[in-house]
């Protein structure tokens, strides 16, 4: 097994599990002869051997790190506990020294109640003093015991530190969550608004033409299939898009075999499914598609997209113009329509549509504008650049 595999597998054990080492340390460690009596010492009294009761504080000290996290308050009160009986039978232990790790674990893991449990810490800690400034020979002067005292409060300072890192850490990824969604929310939305609203609109716009074809039976089954091939097309696109909120997406090949991102050669296929519509439409596309595009491919379709919607809708039966042009870093789009034409019965909308295409060429770095003319026709630009990443 991998040093990284290894590491994977010890985090996955349950607290108490990875936490039971450190307390078996610090008790193998305090019957070493080399490091009894050299533990942590406060006041004066003489150190004496190990007796059964040093067994006892010993356990008290060590043993309870197991549960420092899972069980804080449990884990500080059998520590303290041990290291009072530890101090006031003077065995001086090197399990002693677990205190301070307990209170910056205990900062760190508690909860609830930290108030409360630093002022009982605290009162608890006066009469300490005072039984082993009784019990020692008067050398340990107050200003001692204060002392280490502070250096416990800095220890349950660091653990409150560590505590507050950590919520503040998970904030942020609530928060950059929170905001992904959103994101993600709205692009879903733009996604379904431009499929949706083109594939509807032109659906619209040929059935209406059907209305009046019933005397020429040959181009109302033209103009029927031409509403069939849509609806056909619209539920594709919107299957691509349901594919997106599928929890498995990307893990299988249906993806590869059948791409998200439509192709720049796609630009074409919008524009004959237009002019199907009854919307005449000139299209000129100039340069050569570099290879690889990122998502400046998808963009220039959508803003193509969306403008021949805006022109079924307001301007219906005007001459429209589409010029594509490709650079080597970017692609031009232009989409204008002279205005002559009427509006038809699908020409309501509140121009999320167009908000929805700045937004998108915004993201990537470019250029977009949308403006009408004197005469009532309108023209939309972007320029989009193109990235190898998308």
């Amino acid at each position: 097994m991998s040093f990284q595999g290894a590491v994977q597998v010890w985090r996955r054990l349950d607290v108490t599990v990875r936490d039971l080492p450190l307390g078996i340390l610090f008790l193998v460690t305090s019957f070493l002869p080399g490091l009894r009596g050299h533990g942590t010492e406060v006041g004066d009294l003489p150190t004496r051997p190990f007796d059964a009761l040093a067994v006892v504080a010993l356990a008290l000290e060590s043993l309870p790190l197991v549960v420092r996290r899972r069980w804080p308050v449990v884990c500080l009160a059998l520590v303290t506990c041990g290291f009072a009986l530890d101090q006031l039978r003077g065995y001086h232990s090197a399990a002693g020294t677990a205190l301070p790790i307990v209170l910056i674990s205990a900062g760190s893991h508690l909860e609830h109640r930290r108030r409360t449990t630093v002022i009982l810490l605290s009162v608890a800690y006066v009469p300490l003093a005072i039984a082993l400034s009784q019990l020692g020979s008067g050398g340990e002067t107050p200003e001692e015991f204060v002392t280490f005292y502070l250096v416990l409060a800095l220890a349950w300072r660091a653990g409150a530190w560590l505590r507050s890192t950590r919520v503040a850490e998970a904030e942020r990824r609530e928060r950059v969550a929170a905001e992904t969604r959103t994101a993600e929310r709205a692009r879903i939305a733009r996604e379904l608004h431009d499929v949706v609203t083109h594939h509807v609109t032109a659906m619209v716009v040929q059935a209406e033409a059907a209305r009046y074809l019933t005397s020429a039976p040959e181009r109302l089954e033209q103009s029927l299939t031409a509403v069939s091939d849509t609806g056909r097309r619209a539920i594709t696109d919107l299957r691509h898009l349901l594919d997106l909120l599928s929890p498995d997406h990307g893990t299988g090949t249906a993806e590869a075999n059948d791409p998200r991102t439509p192709a720049a050669g796609r630009v074409l296929t919008l524009v004959e499914q237009t002019r199907r519509a009854g919307q005449p439409v000139d299209f000129t596309e100039q340069g050569t598609p570099p290879e690889s595009t990122g998502s400046a491919d998808l963009v220039a379709y959508r803003v193509v997209q969306e403008a021949l919607t805006n022109a079924l809708k307001y301007a219906h039966g005007s001459r429209t113009s589409v010029q594509v042009r490709h650079a080597e870093r970017e692609i031009t789009v232009e989409v204008s329509t002279d205005g002559t034409g009427s509006r038809t019965a699908a020409a309501v909308g509140g121009g999320r549509g167009l908000v929805g295409l700045r937004a998108r060429v915004d993201v990537l770095g470019g250029d977009f504008s949308a403006s009408s003319s004197t005469d009532g026709g309108f023209t939309v630009r972007a320029r989009i650049p193109v990235s190898s990443t998308s």
